[in-house]
Protein backbone atom coordinates (compact mmCIF):
# COMPACT_ATOMS: atom_id res chain seq x y z
CA UNK A 1 0.00 0.00 0.00
CA UNK A 2 2.96 2.53 0.69
CA UNK A 3 3.39 2.84 -3.21
CA UNK A 4 -0.06 3.99 -3.72
CA UNK A 5 -0.54 6.20 -0.70
CA UNK A 6 -2.80 9.47 -1.31
CA UNK A 7 -1.34 12.65 0.59
CA UNK A 8 -2.86 13.95 3.75
CA UNK A 9 -6.51 14.36 3.62
CA UNK A 10 -7.46 18.24 2.64
CA UNK A 11 -4.23 18.92 1.24
CA UNK A 12 -4.37 20.25 -2.41
CA UNK A 13 -3.02 17.89 -4.86
CA UNK A 14 0.30 18.85 -5.16
CA UNK A 15 2.99 18.82 -8.59
CA UNK A 16 5.59 16.17 -7.51
CA UNK A 17 9.13 15.90 -8.34
CA UNK A 18 10.47 14.86 -11.78
CA UNK A 19 11.53 11.28 -11.43
CA UNK A 20 13.12 10.56 -15.05
CA UNK A 21 11.98 6.92 -16.58
CA UNK A 22 9.82 5.80 -13.90
CA UNK A 23 7.49 3.88 -16.38
CA UNK A 24 9.84 3.43 -19.23
CA UNK A 25 9.34 -0.20 -18.28
CA UNK A 26 5.24 -0.25 -18.84
CA UNK A 27 4.18 -0.93 -22.92
CA UNK A 28 0.67 -2.57 -23.80
CA UNK A 29 1.23 -6.13 -25.43
CA UNK A 30 1.66 -5.61 -29.14
CA UNK A 31 -1.18 -7.36 -31.18
CA UNK A 32 -0.93 -10.58 -33.19
CA UNK A 33 -2.10 -10.95 -36.44
CA UNK A 34 -5.30 -12.30 -35.88
CA UNK A 35 -6.16 -8.96 -34.05
CA UNK A 36 -4.89 -6.68 -36.72
CA UNK A 37 -5.40 -7.95 -39.69
CA UNK A 38 -9.11 -8.15 -39.63
CA UNK A 39 -8.81 -4.67 -39.16
CA UNK A 40 -7.12 -4.00 -42.27
CA UNK A 41 -3.53 -3.54 -40.32
CA UNK A 42 -0.33 -5.35 -40.91
CA UNK A 43 -0.19 -8.35 -38.75
CA UNK A 44 2.88 -7.50 -37.60
CA UNK A 45 5.58 -5.13 -37.76
CA UNK A 46 6.67 -4.14 -41.79
CA UNK A 47 9.81 -4.31 -42.64
CA UNK A 48 9.94 -1.05 -44.37
CA UNK A 49 8.56 0.46 -40.96
CA UNK A 50 10.19 4.20 -41.06
CA UNK A 51 9.51 4.73 -44.09
CA UNK A 52 5.89 4.00 -44.07
CA UNK A 53 5.84 5.75 -40.69
CA UNK A 54 6.95 8.36 -41.99
CA UNK A 55 4.69 8.63 -45.02
CA UNK A 56 1.69 7.90 -42.91
CA UNK A 57 2.57 10.65 -41.06
CA UNK A 58 2.83 12.97 -43.86
CA UNK A 59 -0.68 11.94 -45.44
CA UNK A 60 -2.02 12.72 -41.85
CA UNK A 61 -0.56 16.20 -41.82
CA UNK A 62 -2.68 16.64 -45.13
CA UNK A 63 -6.00 14.77 -44.08
CA UNK A 64 -6.38 16.47 -40.55
CA UNK A 65 -5.59 20.23 -40.78
CA UNK A 66 -5.65 20.79 -36.64
CA UNK A 67 -2.79 17.94 -36.66
CA UNK A 68 -0.22 20.33 -38.13
CA UNK A 69 -1.33 23.08 -36.27
CA UNK A 70 -0.70 21.56 -33.04
CA UNK A 71 2.72 20.52 -34.36
CA UNK A 72 3.25 24.07 -35.17
CA UNK A 73 1.97 26.14 -32.64
CA UNK A 74 3.02 24.41 -29.16
CA UNK A 75 5.73 27.32 -27.61
CA UNK A 76 6.29 24.89 -24.39
CA UNK A 77 4.96 27.34 -22.01
CA UNK A 78 4.37 24.86 -19.36
CA UNK A 79 0.60 25.35 -18.79
CA UNK A 80 -0.38 21.46 -19.02
CA UNK A 81 2.82 19.95 -17.40
CA UNK A 82 1.22 19.32 -14.34
CA UNK A 83 -2.39 18.65 -15.32
CA UNK A 84 -1.84 15.12 -16.54
CA UNK A 85 -3.13 12.74 -14.20
CA UNK A 86 -0.66 10.22 -15.31
CA UNK A 87 2.14 12.83 -14.68
CA UNK A 88 0.92 13.52 -11.08
CA UNK A 89 1.04 9.86 -10.16
CA UNK A 90 3.89 8.52 -12.15
CA UNK A 91 6.45 11.39 -11.69
CA UNK A 92 7.84 10.45 -15.30
CA UNK A 93 8.75 13.76 -17.27
CA UNK A 94 7.15 12.27 -20.49
CA UNK A 95 3.80 11.81 -18.65
CA UNK A 96 3.64 15.23 -18.97
CA UNK A 97 1.89 16.48 -21.94
CA UNK A 98 3.78 18.37 -23.56
CA UNK A 99 6.80 16.02 -23.91
CA UNK A 100 4.67 13.15 -24.69
CA UNK A 101 3.81 15.25 -27.47
CA UNK A 102 7.00 16.41 -28.29
CA UNK A 103 7.71 12.89 -29.34
CA UNK A 104 5.72 12.96 -32.31
CA UNK A 105 7.03 16.87 -32.79
CA UNK A 106 10.37 16.31 -33.00
CA UNK A 107 9.60 13.41 -35.65
CA UNK A 108 7.70 15.94 -37.31
CA UNK A 109 10.53 18.12 -37.60
CA UNK A 110 12.89 15.89 -38.80
CA UNK A 111 10.85 14.81 -41.79
CA UNK A 112 8.32 17.89 -42.32
CA UNK A 113 10.29 20.94 -41.69
CA UNK A 114 14.00 22.30 -43.14
CA UNK A 115 15.45 22.62 -40.18
CA UNK A 116 14.81 19.59 -39.10
CA UNK A 117 15.98 18.29 -42.20
CA UNK A 118 19.23 19.99 -42.86
CA UNK A 119 20.38 20.79 -38.75
CA UNK A 120 18.16 18.45 -36.64
CA UNK A 121 20.06 18.67 -33.65
CA UNK A 122 19.48 22.87 -33.83
CA UNK A 123 15.73 22.23 -33.35
CA UNK A 124 15.90 18.81 -31.56
CA UNK A 125 14.13 16.85 -34.21
CA UNK A 126 14.65 13.28 -34.05
CA UNK A 127 14.66 10.07 -36.41
CA UNK A 128 11.73 7.76 -36.36
CA UNK A 129 14.27 4.91 -35.26
CA UNK A 130 13.73 2.13 -32.60
CA UNK A 131 14.37 3.78 -29.75
CA UNK A 132 12.09 6.54 -30.55
CA UNK A 133 9.34 3.96 -31.16
CA UNK A 134 10.14 2.11 -28.16
CA UNK A 135 8.74 5.36 -26.70
CA UNK A 136 6.16 6.05 -28.41
CA UNK A 137 4.83 2.31 -27.64
CA UNK A 138 5.14 3.00 -23.79
CA UNK A 139 4.14 6.51 -23.87
CA UNK A 140 1.62 7.07 -26.14
CA UNK A 141 -0.31 3.90 -24.49
CA UNK A 142 0.22 6.42 -21.04
CA UNK A 143 -2.37 8.94 -22.21
CA UNK A 144 -5.68 8.48 -21.69
CA UNK A 145 -7.08 10.72 -24.34
CA UNK A 146 -8.72 12.71 -21.38
CA UNK A 147 -8.22 16.32 -22.78
CA UNK A 148 -8.06 17.54 -19.51
CA UNK A 149 -4.30 19.25 -20.52
CA UNK A 150 -6.48 20.91 -23.44
CA UNK A 151 -8.66 22.84 -21.18
CA UNK A 152 -5.68 24.69 -19.61
CA UNK A 153 -3.48 25.03 -23.03
CA UNK A 154 -4.11 28.51 -24.01
CA UNK A 155 -3.74 27.53 -27.64
CA UNK A 156 -6.69 24.92 -27.06
CA UNK A 157 -3.57 22.21 -28.50
CA UNK A 158 -6.01 18.69 -28.12
CA UNK A 159 -3.12 16.33 -26.96
CA UNK A 160 -5.83 13.49 -27.55
CA UNK A 161 -5.53 13.85 -31.10
CA UNK A 162 -1.64 14.44 -31.06
CA UNK A 163 -1.81 10.53 -29.06
CA UNK A 164 -4.41 9.29 -31.70
CA UNK A 165 -2.15 10.11 -34.50
CA UNK A 166 0.73 8.57 -33.02
CA UNK A 167 -1.73 5.30 -32.47
CA UNK A 168 -2.94 5.38 -35.68
CA UNK A 169 1.20 5.39 -37.51
CA UNK A 170 1.71 2.57 -35.08
CA UNK A 171 -1.27 0.34 -36.50
CA UNK A 172 -0.50 1.19 -39.70
CA UNK A 173 3.14 -0.39 -39.25
CA UNK A 174 2.14 -3.42 -37.35
CA UNK A 175 2.84 -2.14 -33.77
CA UNK A 176 -0.61 -2.37 -32.41
CA UNK A 177 -2.31 -2.49 -28.97
CA UNK A 178 -3.47 -5.92 -28.48
CA UNK A 179 -5.92 -4.93 -26.03
CA UNK A 180 -7.87 -2.45 -28.38
CA UNK A 181 -8.04 -4.51 -31.82
CA UNK A 182 -8.61 -7.24 -30.25
CA UNK A 183 -12.09 -5.54 -28.41
CA UNK A 184 -12.90 -4.33 -31.93
CA UNK A 185 -12.66 -7.83 -32.93
CA UNK A 186 -15.11 -8.63 -31.05
CA UNK A 187 -17.62 -6.12 -31.94
CA UNK A 188 -17.10 -6.71 -35.59
CA UNK A 189 -17.78 -10.52 -35.52
CA UNK A 190 -20.36 -10.87 -32.47
CA UNK A 191 -21.79 -7.45 -31.65
CA UNK A 192 -20.16 -5.60 -28.49
CA UNK A 193 -16.92 -5.40 -26.70
CA UNK A 194 -17.17 -8.50 -24.34
CA UNK A 195 -17.75 -11.02 -27.12
CA UNK A 196 -21.82 -11.63 -25.69
CA UNK A 197 -23.18 -13.84 -28.11
CA UNK A 198 -26.93 -13.42 -28.63
CA UNK A 199 -28.11 -16.40 -26.70
CA UNK A 200 -25.87 -15.14 -23.94
CA UNK A 201 -27.23 -11.87 -24.05
CA UNK A 202 -31.15 -12.75 -24.33
CA UNK A 203 -30.75 -15.08 -20.97
CA UNK A 204 -28.72 -12.41 -19.45
CA UNK A 205 -32.12 -9.94 -20.04
CA UNK A 206 -34.36 -12.41 -18.76
CA UNK A 207 -32.54 -13.15 -15.84
CA UNK A 208 -32.34 -8.91 -15.20
CA UNK A 209 -36.67 -9.76 -15.72
CA UNK A 210 -36.58 -12.09 -13.45
CA UNK A 211 -34.55 -10.06 -10.78
CA UNK A 212 -36.83 -6.59 -10.62
CA UNK A 213 -40.13 -8.98 -10.61
CA UNK A 214 -38.56 -10.65 -7.54
CA UNK A 215 -37.93 -7.13 -6.43
CA UNK A 216 -40.63 -5.48 -7.27
CA UNK A 217 -43.81 -7.12 -8.20
CA UNK A 218 -43.65 -5.69 -11.68
CA UNK A 219 -43.13 -7.16 -15.19
CA UNK A 220 -40.62 -5.11 -16.50
CA UNK A 221 -39.36 -5.86 -20.12
CA UNK A 222 -35.92 -5.82 -21.20
CA UNK A 223 -36.61 -6.99 -25.56
CA UNK A 224 -33.94 -7.89 -27.76
CA UNK A 225 -34.70 -7.29 -32.13
CA UNK A 226 -38.15 -6.03 -31.65
CA UNK A 227 -39.37 -4.13 -34.59
CA UNK A 228 -41.24 -1.24 -34.38
CA UNK A 229 -40.46 0.00 -30.99
CA UNK A 230 -39.98 3.35 -30.20
CA UNK A 231 -36.34 3.52 -29.17
CA UNK A 232 -33.66 1.74 -29.87
CA UNK A 233 -31.25 1.41 -26.26
CA UNK A 234 -27.69 0.79 -26.88
CA UNK A 235 -25.97 0.52 -23.44
CA UNK A 236 -22.67 -0.35 -22.70
CA UNK A 237 -21.94 -3.83 -23.11
CA UNK A 238 -21.06 -4.20 -19.64
CA UNK A 239 -24.69 -3.29 -18.49
CA UNK A 240 -25.47 -6.41 -19.63
CA UNK A 241 -22.44 -8.44 -17.48
CA UNK A 242 -21.89 -7.59 -13.79
CA UNK A 243 -22.41 -5.10 -11.15
CA UNK A 244 -22.25 -2.11 -10.87
CA UNK A 245 -23.20 -2.07 -14.17
CA UNK A 246 -26.29 -4.08 -14.34
CA UNK A 247 -28.23 -2.01 -11.81
CA UNK A 248 -27.83 0.69 -14.12
CA UNK A 249 -29.38 -1.40 -16.75
CA UNK A 250 -32.36 -1.79 -13.97
CA UNK A 251 -32.88 1.37 -14.04
CA UNK A 252 -33.14 1.88 -17.57
CA UNK A 253 -35.43 -0.83 -18.19
CA UNK A 254 -37.88 0.61 -15.38
CA UNK A 255 -37.51 4.50 -16.60
CA UNK A 256 -39.00 3.36 -20.24
CA UNK A 257 -41.10 0.78 -17.97
CA UNK A 258 -42.70 3.61 -15.89
CA UNK A 259 -43.26 6.20 -19.17
CA UNK A 260 -44.97 3.67 -21.00
CA UNK A 261 -42.59 4.29 -24.48
CA UNK A 262 -41.10 1.03 -26.39
CA UNK A 263 -37.78 0.02 -26.59
CA UNK A 264 -35.55 -2.61 -27.82
CA UNK A 265 -32.08 -3.51 -27.91
CA UNK A 266 -30.13 -4.94 -30.35
CA UNK A 267 -27.94 -8.36 -30.19
CA UNK A 268 -26.48 -6.81 -33.41
CA UNK A 269 -25.62 -3.60 -32.14
CA UNK A 270 -25.83 -4.57 -28.47
CA UNK A 271 -22.44 -2.43 -27.65
CA UNK A 272 -22.48 1.83 -27.47
CA UNK A 273 -18.64 1.82 -26.90
CA UNK A 274 -16.40 3.14 -29.59
CA UNK A 275 -12.65 1.36 -29.45
CA UNK A 276 -11.83 3.22 -33.05
CA UNK A 277 -11.07 6.50 -30.75
CA UNK A 278 -8.73 4.33 -28.74
CA UNK A 279 -6.67 3.22 -31.68
CA UNK A 280 -6.97 7.22 -33.72
CA UNK A 281 -8.73 5.10 -36.53
CA UNK A 282 -11.85 7.32 -37.84
CA UNK A 283 -12.30 4.11 -40.19
CA UNK A 284 -12.83 1.98 -37.28
CA UNK A 285 -15.17 4.64 -35.36
CA UNK A 286 -17.10 4.58 -38.56
CA UNK A 287 -17.14 0.80 -38.82
CA UNK A 288 -18.80 0.38 -35.59
CA UNK A 289 -21.32 2.68 -35.24
CA UNK A 290 -22.52 1.95 -38.48
CA UNK A 291 -24.11 -1.61 -37.20
CA UNK A 292 -25.96 1.02 -34.92
CA UNK A 293 -26.97 2.87 -37.72
CA UNK A 294 -28.12 0.03 -39.61
CA UNK A 295 -30.13 -1.55 -37.12
CA UNK A 296 -31.87 1.86 -36.16
CA UNK A 297 -33.29 1.77 -39.60
CA UNK A 298 -33.99 -1.63 -39.90
CA UNK A 299 -35.75 -2.07 -36.92
CA UNK A 300 -37.90 0.77 -37.42
CA UNK A 301 -37.70 2.80 -34.64
CA UNK A 302 -38.03 6.57 -33.97
CA UNK A 303 -35.18 7.52 -31.92
CA UNK A 304 -31.89 6.54 -30.64
CA UNK A 305 -30.73 6.52 -26.45
CA UNK A 306 -26.82 6.02 -25.69
CA UNK A 307 -26.21 4.00 -22.29
CA UNK A 308 -24.22 5.04 -19.55
CA UNK A 309 -20.43 5.21 -20.88
CA UNK A 310 -18.31 8.44 -21.69
CA UNK A 311 -16.21 7.83 -25.08
CA UNK A 312 -19.36 6.19 -26.40
CA UNK A 313 -21.34 9.20 -25.75
CA UNK A 314 -18.57 11.45 -27.15
CA UNK A 315 -18.02 9.16 -30.63
CA UNK A 316 -22.43 9.32 -30.68
CA UNK A 317 -22.83 12.91 -30.12
CA UNK A 318 -19.45 14.05 -32.07
CA UNK A 319 -19.35 11.85 -34.95
CA UNK A 320 -22.22 9.81 -35.61
CA UNK A 321 -23.99 12.43 -37.75
CA UNK A 322 -20.70 12.63 -39.68
CA UNK A 323 -19.55 8.92 -40.11
CA UNK A 324 -22.95 7.77 -40.48
CA UNK A 325 -25.76 10.24 -40.99
CA UNK A 326 -27.78 11.39 -41.66
CA UNK A 327 -30.32 9.75 -39.30
CA UNK A 328 -33.56 11.11 -41.72
CA UNK A 329 -35.18 8.04 -41.49
CA UNK A 330 -35.63 8.95 -37.20
CA UNK A 331 -37.83 11.22 -35.81
CA UNK A 332 -36.86 15.31 -35.98
CA UNK A 333 -38.34 16.05 -32.77
CA UNK A 334 -35.62 14.29 -30.81
CA UNK A 335 -32.29 14.93 -30.79
CA UNK A 336 -29.55 11.97 -32.22
CA UNK A 337 -28.17 10.51 -30.36
CA UNK A 338 -30.13 11.11 -27.05
CA UNK A 339 -28.11 10.52 -23.46
CA UNK A 340 -30.11 7.87 -21.25
CA UNK A 341 -29.48 10.59 -18.02
CA UNK A 342 -31.53 13.65 -20.84
CA UNK A 343 -33.76 10.77 -21.13
CA UNK A 344 -34.90 10.10 -18.05
CA UNK A 345 -34.51 13.84 -16.99
CA UNK A 346 -36.78 15.08 -19.75
CA UNK A 347 -39.67 12.17 -18.15
CA UNK A 348 -38.79 13.48 -15.15
CA UNK A 349 -39.60 17.06 -15.66
CA UNK A 350 -42.79 15.87 -17.25
CA UNK A 351 -43.96 13.90 -14.98
CA UNK A 352 -43.92 11.21 -16.24
CA UNK A 353 -41.18 9.61 -13.17
CA UNK A 354 -42.01 9.90 -9.50
CA UNK A 355 -38.42 9.22 -7.40
CA UNK A 356 -38.78 8.56 -3.94
CA UNK A 357 -35.80 10.24 -2.65
CA UNK A 358 -35.36 8.11 1.04
CA UNK A 359 -34.75 5.35 -0.88
CA UNK A 360 -31.27 6.15 -1.32
CA UNK A 361 -31.05 7.97 2.39
CA UNK A 362 -28.34 5.34 2.99
CA UNK A 363 -26.08 7.04 0.58
CA UNK A 364 -24.45 10.47 0.65
CA UNK A 365 -23.51 11.11 -2.91
CA UNK A 366 -20.72 12.73 -5.04
CA UNK A 367 -20.26 12.64 -8.76
CA UNK A 368 -17.17 11.86 -10.69
CA UNK A 369 -17.49 13.98 -13.94
CA UNK A 370 -16.48 11.23 -17.09
CA UNK A 371 -13.59 13.39 -19.42
CA UNK A 372 -15.34 12.47 -22.86
CA UNK A 373 -18.98 13.90 -21.19
CA UNK A 374 -17.39 16.61 -19.52
CA UNK A 375 -14.77 17.73 -22.51
CA UNK A 376 -15.99 16.19 -25.51
CA UNK A 377 -19.96 16.50 -25.71
CA UNK A 378 -23.25 17.89 -24.89
CA UNK A 379 -26.60 16.94 -23.30
CA UNK A 380 -29.73 18.68 -24.09
CA UNK A 381 -29.76 22.41 -25.84
CA UNK A 382 -28.55 24.52 -22.77
CA UNK A 383 -24.79 25.07 -22.36
CA UNK A 384 -22.82 22.89 -19.70
CA UNK A 385 -26.14 20.18 -19.93
CA UNK A 386 -23.26 17.25 -19.64
CA UNK A 387 -22.50 18.49 -15.98
CA UNK A 388 -25.54 19.99 -15.32
CA UNK A 389 -28.14 17.33 -16.45
CA UNK A 390 -26.59 13.94 -14.10
CA UNK A 391 -26.29 16.66 -11.01
CA UNK A 392 -29.65 17.33 -11.51
CA UNK A 393 -30.82 13.48 -12.05
CA UNK A 394 -28.68 12.52 -8.95
CA UNK A 395 -30.39 15.52 -6.62
CA UNK A 396 -34.23 14.55 -7.79
CA UNK A 397 -33.13 10.79 -6.43
CA UNK A 398 -31.22 11.25 -3.28
CA UNK A 399 -31.75 13.63 -0.68
CA UNK A 400 -27.72 14.03 0.23
CA UNK A 401 -25.25 15.35 -2.71
CA UNK A 402 -21.91 16.71 -2.17
CA UNK A 403 -19.91 18.03 -4.29
CA UNK A 404 -15.88 17.11 -4.96
CA UNK A 405 -13.23 20.07 -5.65
CA UNK A 406 -14.18 22.72 -7.53
CA UNK A 407 -10.78 22.43 -9.15
CA UNK A 408 -11.72 18.90 -10.15
CA UNK A 409 -14.98 18.92 -11.35
CA UNK A 410 -17.10 20.07 -14.87
CA UNK A 411 -14.48 20.42 -17.47
CA UNK A 412 -11.54 20.21 -15.27
CA UNK A 413 -12.27 16.70 -13.94
CA UNK A 414 -9.95 14.21 -13.79
CA UNK A 415 -9.53 10.91 -15.19
CA UNK A 416 -10.36 8.07 -13.99
CA UNK A 417 -7.17 6.61 -14.77
CA UNK A 418 -8.41 3.56 -17.28
CA UNK A 419 -9.36 5.56 -20.20
CA UNK A 420 -8.16 6.01 -23.86
CA UNK A 421 -7.55 2.21 -23.96
CA UNK A 422 -5.75 1.44 -21.02
CA UNK A 423 -7.88 -0.67 -18.65
CA UNK A 424 -6.18 -3.45 -19.45
CA UNK A 425 -4.38 -5.78 -16.55
CA UNK A 426 -0.34 -5.11 -17.97
CA UNK A 427 -0.87 -1.37 -17.52
CA UNK A 428 -1.91 -1.75 -13.77
CA UNK A 429 0.82 0.23 -12.84
CA UNK A 430 0.16 3.23 -14.61
CA UNK A 431 -3.65 2.73 -13.60
CA UNK A 432 -3.38 2.89 -10.30
CA UNK A 433 -1.02 5.68 -10.23
CA UNK A 434 -2.87 7.38 -12.87
CA UNK A 435 -6.07 7.32 -10.42
CA UNK A 436 -3.91 9.10 -7.25
CA UNK A 437 -5.42 12.58 -8.33
CA UNK A 438 -9.07 11.71 -8.36
CA UNK A 439 -8.46 9.36 -5.45
CA UNK A 440 -7.21 12.80 -3.72
CA UNK A 441 -10.14 14.82 -3.67
CA UNK A 442 -12.48 11.57 -3.23
CA UNK A 443 -10.86 11.34 0.07
CA UNK A 444 -11.22 14.60 0.94
CA UNK A 445 -14.85 14.67 -0.05
CA UNK A 446 -15.43 11.35 1.93
CA UNK A 447 -13.97 13.22 5.33
CA UNK A 448 -15.14 16.28 5.02
CA UNK A 449 -19.09 15.55 3.80
CA UNK A 450 -19.05 11.49 5.11
CA UNK A 451 -19.44 10.64 1.08
CA UNK A 452 -20.04 6.60 0.88
CA UNK A 453 -20.81 6.75 -3.32
CA UNK A 454 -19.28 7.73 -6.20
CA UNK A 455 -22.29 8.29 -8.96
CA UNK A 456 -20.89 7.55 -12.27
CA UNK A 457 -21.96 7.65 -15.89
CA UNK A 458 -19.14 5.71 -17.76
CA UNK A 459 -18.95 1.90 -17.74
CA UNK A 460 -14.73 2.58 -18.23
CA UNK A 461 -15.36 4.42 -14.91
CA UNK A 462 -17.04 1.98 -13.16
CA UNK A 463 -14.50 -1.13 -14.53
CA UNK A 464 -11.60 1.41 -13.25
CA UNK A 465 -12.68 2.53 -9.86
CA UNK A 466 -14.16 -0.99 -8.57
CA UNK A 467 -10.62 -2.55 -9.33
CA UNK A 468 -8.52 0.44 -8.05
CA UNK A 469 -10.58 2.19 -4.93
CA UNK A 470 -9.57 -0.63 -3.01
CA UNK A 471 -6.12 -0.56 -3.58
CA UNK A 472 -6.49 3.28 -1.62
CA UNK A 473 -8.60 2.09 0.53
CA UNK A 474 -11.93 2.56 -0.10
CA UNK A 475 -14.23 -0.12 -0.58
CA UNK A 476 -15.32 -1.19 -4.22
CA UNK A 477 -19.56 -0.87 -3.02
CA UNK A 478 -18.94 3.24 -2.92
CA UNK A 479 -18.89 2.83 -6.83
CA UNK A 480 -22.27 2.59 -9.06
CA UNK A 481 -23.86 4.26 -11.72
CA UNK A 482 -26.56 7.64 -11.58
CA UNK A 483 -29.29 4.85 -13.19
CA UNK A 484 -28.27 2.90 -10.37
CA UNK A 485 -29.60 5.86 -7.98
CA UNK A 486 -33.10 6.14 -10.06
CA UNK A 487 -33.43 1.89 -9.98
CA UNK A 488 -33.52 2.15 -6.18
CA UNK A 489 -35.61 5.03 -6.14
CA UNK A 490 -38.16 5.34 -9.06
CA UNK A 491 -41.69 4.31 -7.90
CA UNK A 492 -43.37 1.65 -10.35
CA UNK A 493 -47.02 2.46 -10.82
CA UNK A 494 -47.01 6.20 -9.80
CA UNK A 495 -48.70 8.52 -12.49
CA UNK A 496 -47.44 6.42 -15.07
CA UNK A 497 -48.54 6.99 -18.79
CA UNK A 498 -47.17 7.21 -22.04
CA UNK A 499 -45.28 10.77 -22.84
Amino acid sequence: MADYAVPEVGKDIVTPPLRSGTMAHLAPYVAAEKHMEPLGFPGSRVDNWQEQGVAKLGDMLQKYRSLQVFMDICVKCGACTDKCHYFLGTQDPYNMPVQRAELLRSVYRRYFTPAGQYAPKLVRAADLDEEMLGKWSTYFHQCSQCRRCSVFCPYGIDTAEITMAAREIMDSIGVGHKYSTEIIGKVHTIGNNLGIPRAALGGTLRFVEDDILDNTGHEVALPVDVHGAEVLLVPPSADFFSEPHISSLMGYAKVFHQAGISFTVSSYASEAANFGMFIGSYAQKQKISQRIAEKARELGVKRIVVGECGHAWRVAYSFWNTLNGPFDFLDPNYPVPQHICEFTYDLYKKGALVFDKEANDNLRVTFHDSCNVARGSRMGSEPGGQMAIPRALIQATCNHFCEMDQDTIGERTFCCGGGGGLLTDELMDLRIKGALPRVTALKQVMKEDKVNYVALICAICKAQFTKILPMYGIPMETVGGVHQLVNNAIQLGAKKGIV
